[in-house]
């Protein structure tokens, strides 16, 4: 979320943002896919169809132009499914999906069934990426049965599918990944193990979480790497941002041409002031993904060394 129009232009970074991604810029130009969740539209006018007028409301608005900022920084397929995607209606969502079109950026989880699914052909194979969310827009991590099914169309067509969810509850407090569905503000955000092992057991090579706003750990099912939350990223100017809300990566996954999790990397940052990014040279990220994979999936963690190395275990 590149800084926000709304409610006023306090919220915008500096140098109308060009500048927010260098630091990430060559880790995502060097990968064969460079992928990230788009929280928020990319819409220049209109009115939140959530908050109205009022500035006292989580809304983000990202101006149009910013489209060849993610272009820029290398940038390939986005996830918009997520619980801010709808933040300006309807016309926030097409402009988006336009405006990503225009750039040349492929989306996923515009909707539940027209833009649920988006391919790419890189190095001659097809891949697939689905974006799941909570809520009635984007398919929903709660669908199971419905989850399965996009996955095994996606599967049918493509060599490899990637599985985006936002899901899970929010907060510096909510880094565990619990085994059934988290409640959070009395809205269902997900079973997401059950969720990541059920798109997995359809065809599903990755599984990457975005959505409680700091990291969580990571496991291997079926030789799938299954990463549960990604944390805040590049996130400008409506959150006070410290520990583990600031605390951020880039990951680096590696498959083989099967889909079958080879090892990748964990490439630490973290997020200074309002939300520049830093490379973070305490390599907290690291230890943070070693401690919260240990408590949670003991068994089935991948091998994370100290220098962010993950191989299969």
């Amino acid at each position: 979320m590149l800084g926000s129009t709304f409610p006023n232009e306090t919220r915008m970074p500096p140098n109308d943002g060009a500048n927010l991604l260098d630091p990430v810029a060559p880790l995502f130009q060097a990968a064969d896919i460079a992928f990230a969740n788009l929280e928020g539209p990319l819409i220049d006018k209109g009115v939140s169809s959530k908050c109205g007028n009022s500035g006292n409301c989580f809304a983000f608005k990202m101006p149009i132009r910013y489209g060849k900022h993610l272009k820029n920084a290398g940038l390939d397929v986005l996830s918009i499914a997520n619980n801010h995607a709808n933040d300006f209606g309807e016309a926030g969502r097409l402009s988006t999906r336009k405006t990503l079109d225009e750039v040349g950026i492929k989306h996923a989880g515009g909707d539940r069934q027209t833009f649920a699914t988006t391919y790419l052909t890189v190095q001659g194979k097809n891949i697939a990426f689905l974006g799941f969310a909570h809520n009635n827009i984007a398919p929903n991590v709660n669908e199971l049965d419905a989850a399965r099914q996009l996955v095994l169309e996606a599967n049918k067509r493509a060599d490899l599918v990637v599985v985006s969810f936002h899901g899970g509850a929010e907060g510096a407090g909510k880094t565990r990944v619990p085994n059934g569905t988290e409640i959070f503000y009395g809205e269902a955000r997900g079973n997401l193990p059950r969720f990541a092992k059920t798109v997995i057991d359809a065809g599903a090579d990755l599984v990457l979480g975005h959505g409680p706003h700091v990291l969580r750990g990571m496991e291997v099912y079926k030789d799938r790497l299954i990463a549960y939350s990604l944390g805040n990223f590049a996130t400008y100017g409506w959150f006070q941002l410290a520990g583990a809300t600031a605390e951020t990566m880039v990951l680096e996954v590696k498959m083989d041409a099967d889909g079958k999790f080879l090892g990748g990397k964990i490439h630490p940052f973290v997020l200074v002031g309002r939300g520049m990014l830093a490379k973070d040279k305490s390599n907290s990220a690291i230890s943070t993904l070693r401690r919260l994979s240990k408590l949670d999936f003991p068994t089935s963690m991948p091998k994370i060394e100290t220098d962010g190395a993950i191989l299969p275990k």
